[in-house]
């Protein structure tokens, strides 16, 4: 994918998990069923894991180096996600910098602001590199180890879109929590 591809990659993960999160009540935003990150958890999650990302991104090139070049090609989207996905498989968890604590309903309005903005950021961040630069620098993502600053843009999509998936299967009518919750509830 090209820059102009990544970025309409990008501003559609964030857009679809934000529109997604405006349509649940606040309490499907802060109930978390058995055991798994709410909604509200699941979205200070991707804030999280963008921070660093735009953090990479503003850094001086020289500064980058400090993480060796690349040994190989940009991996594809795809592989970028097969790669996540199988991590995912053998156990992998977040590591803790990007683990979220409780929400609460009234930390909602902030957090959605807060993904809006990191969304932003990366998206002006991109306009700053060239396609070569995308290739040539890296950087160290906790579980798939070194990343090209392509990859890191198609991880920080899919993440997005991995996440969205998530919290949609929860609120489908046929699964279980959701009746739980609303038997708790009500």
């Amino acid at each position: 994918m090209n820059k102009q591809a990544i970025k309409t990659l990008l501003q559609t993960s964030f857009a679809e998990f934000t529109a997604f999160i405006d349509t649940l009540s606040d309490h499907r935003f802060i109930v978390s069923p058995e055991g798994k990150w709410s909604a509200g958890q699941q979205l200070d999650h991707l804030i999280r894991s963008a921070k660093p990302v735009n953090t990479a991104m503003k850094l001086p090139r020289f500064l980058l180096r400090y993480f060796g070049k690349p040994a190989a090609r940009s991996r594809s989207y795809e592989e970028i996600r097969e790669a996540y996905r199988k991590v995912l498989g053998h156990g992998a968890v977040a590591t803790r910098p990007y683990i979220p604590p409780v929400t609460e309903a009234s930390q909602r309005a902030g957090l959605q602001l807060a993904f809006q903005q990191q969304a932003d950021k990366l998206l002006k961040q991109i306009d700053k590199w060239s396609e070569e630069e995308l290739d040539k620098y890296q950087v160290p993502h906790p579980l798939l180890g070194k990343l090209t600053i392509r990859e890191v843009l198609y991880f920080t999509a899919y993440h997005n879109h991995h996440h969205l998936h998530t919290l949609q299967l929860r609120e489908q009518p046929d699964q279980p929590w959701a009746s739980q919750l609303e038997r708790v509830i009500f």
